[in-house]
C-alpha cells in the first residue's frame, strides 16, 4: 500500500496542515525543510577508517524509495560495536529509550548501498543472497563490507517512517564472517517460493517473529512466490506488515469476537506523544485522531494546533490513510493485538496529541510501541460513554469540542442510538 499525495513538479510553499499531512513524502519539493531543519550536521564521531568495515550486522538493512523502481539495498553494521547490537535495529525493543540514545544508535549504523532494481529479487546474486542470509540470523552475526569510499560523514537523517539513518557509501564487497544461528521458521519462508507473501507474515508472525524483523526480510525480498519477488523500500515495507496483519487479524478473527461489556481507556506517552485509547462495546470500527501542537515537528511554524484523522467503519478501508499515513496502521495493529488477546470486538478511538519534544521524529515504531505500552496496563473501566469522555476532557490539553467536530465516529455516537438499543 503506497501513499499518494499533490502531483506537480514546482515548490510549493507548504501550510501546516500540508506538513502535518504530509510527514517528509516531499510534497511539496525535492527536500523537505522540517527534515533539513531536524538532520544532524555534526560528523559522525565514529567514522570508518579507510574503504573497509569488520562488524556485526545487528542483523540490518534498509532499501530507499527515491528513484523507485532503482533503489538502494544497503545491509548496515556498527562502526563501534557498544553493547547489545541487535538493539541498534530492533524499534520493538525501543520504547522507553531516550531520543539522544536512538540517534547515538543510528550515528553509528554504516550503510552500504547497492543499486538495484526491485524486479531483481527474484534472482538475486552472490551478494544479495549474502545479505538475505544475514537477515534470518537469531543474533547478530559478523560480517566484511568492502565500500567504494568513506562513509559521507554526517549524523542522522531523519524521516516519519523509518527509524533515523547515519554513514553511508557504496558497497563493493560483501560477505559473512561467520555462519549465522538461522531462525528455522524464516529459512522455511524464504525457501519456499510457492508460499504466498501474505501466508507467510502471518506465519512469521505468529512463530513470533517482531513486526520490525518481518519488514526487514519483506524489504530484502525475501518473501513470497519466486518469480514475483520484489525489494521493497523501507517506509512502504513497515505500512505493509502493520496494515496487512491488523487488517487480517481484523477480518478473520476480530469480527467475529463478542463485543466488549464496558467502555475501557488505556493510555501511556513517550518522546512528548501522548496516546489515549478509547474501546467501546460495538462492532469493530476504528479511528486515529492526531493534533500536532504549535513547535511539534511537522507543526513547527504554526502557533495554532493542527488536527488530522482517518477512521475505518466495521467494513474496513480500501484505500491509504494520506492523513495520518504510517502512524494509522502502526496504531491499528497494536489495538488489534490487544483485542486479539482479549478475544473481543469494539470499536477504537485514539486521541493522539504530540508536543514539542526538541527531537525530529524517529519513526512510526513510535506509535506502535506507545500504544503497546497502553494496552499492557490495566485499563479504566465506565458504564457510560459520557463518562469516559468527561475524563478524556481532563487528561486532553485541547478542548473535546474539537475534537469531535474532527472526528467521523465519536460525534456521530453521542448523537445517535444504534437500533438495538431499543431492543
Amino acid at each position: 500500500m503506497q501513499e499518494s499525495g499533490p502531483k506537480g513538479g514546482g515548490f510549493v510553499k507548504p501550510s501546516p496542515e500540508v506538513c502535518v499531512r504530509c510527514k517528509g513524502r516531499l510534497w511539496c519539493g525535492p527536500k523537505c525543510f522540517i527534515l533539513e531543519r531536524f538532520e544532524r550536521r555534526r560528523a559522525a564521531v565514529n567514522t570508518v577508517d579507510g574503504k573497509s568495515l569488520q562488524s556485526h550486522s545487528p542483523p540490518g538493512v534498509f532499501v530507499s524509495w527515491h528513484g523507485y523502481p532503482k533503489v538502494s539495498l544497503s545491509p548496515m553494521a556498527p562502526v563501534l560495536e557498544q553493547g547489545d547490537v541487535w538493539l541498534s535495529d530492533d524499534t520493538d525493543k525501543w520504547f522507553g529509550l531516550p531520543a539522544e540514545k536512538i540517534i547515538a544508535f543510528r550515528e553509528n549504523l554504516v550503510r552500504g548501498n547497492i543499486p538495484v532494481n526491485v524486479s531483481s529479487a527474484s534472482d538475486p546474486d552472490y551478494r544479495v543472497s549474502e545479505i538475505q542470509e544475514t537477515l534470518m540470523a537469531a543474533r547478530p552475526v559478523g560480517i566484511d563490507m568492502q565500500l567504494d569510499g568513506r562513509p559521507t560523514i554526517r549524523g542522522a537523517s531523519f524521516s516519519d517512517f523509518h527509524a533515523p539513518m547515519g554513514p553511508q557509501a557504496g558497497l563493493r564487497k560483501f560477505s559473512m564472517t561467520e555462519n549465522p544461528k538461522v531462525n528455522r521458521k524464516i529459512d522455511y519462508y524464504y525457501s519456499d517460493t510457492d508460499a504466498k507473501s501474505m501466508d507467510a507474515m502471518i506465519a512469521l508472525y505468529k512463530a513470533s517473529v517482531g513486526v520490525n524483523q518481518l519488514h526487514k526480510i519483506l524489504s530484502a525480498g525475501m518473501l513470497g512466490v519466486g518469480k514475483n519477488r520484489k525489494f521493497v523500500p523501507t517506509r512502504w515495507s513497515i505500512t505493509a506488515i502493520d496494515s496487512n496483519l491488523s487488517e487480517h487479524f481484523i477480518e478473520e478473527e476480530i469480527w467475529y469476537f463478542p463485543q466488549l461489556s464496558e467502555v475501557q481507556v488505556f493510555q501511556s506517552n513517550y518522546l512528548e506523544n501522548y496516546f489515549y485509547i478509547l474501546l467501546l462495546p460495538r462492532e469493530w470500527g476504528y479511528e486515529l485522531m492526531e493534533v500536532y501542537r504549535p513547535g511539534a515537528s511537522w507543526n513547527l511554524e504554526s502557533k495554532e494546533p493542527t488536527f488530522m484523522a482517518d477512521h475505518e467503519f466495521h467494513e474496513g478501508r480500501r484505500s491509504y490513510a494520506d492523513n495520518t499515513a504510517g502512524g494509522y496502521y502502526a496504531v491499528r495493529i497494536a489495538v488489534a493485538e490487544y483485542l486479539m488477546q482479549a478475544r473481543r470486538q469494539a470499536t477504537a478511538i485514539v486521541f493522539r496529541e504530540i508536543g514539542d519534544s526538541g527531537t525530529p521524529s524517529l519513526g512510526v515504531w513510535k506509535c506502535r510501541e506507545c500504544v503497546r505500552d497502553a494496552m499492557k496496563r490495566k485499563p479504566l473501566e465506565f458504564s457510560d460513554l459520557n463518562l469516559a469522555v468527561k475524563y478524556l476532557e481532563t487528561k486532553l490539553t485541547i478542548p473535546m469540542q474539537h475534537w469531535k467536530k474532527k472526528s467521523a465516529i465519536l460525534d456521530n455516537i453521542l448523537k445517535q442510538r444504534r437500533i438495538s438499543d431499543f431492543i
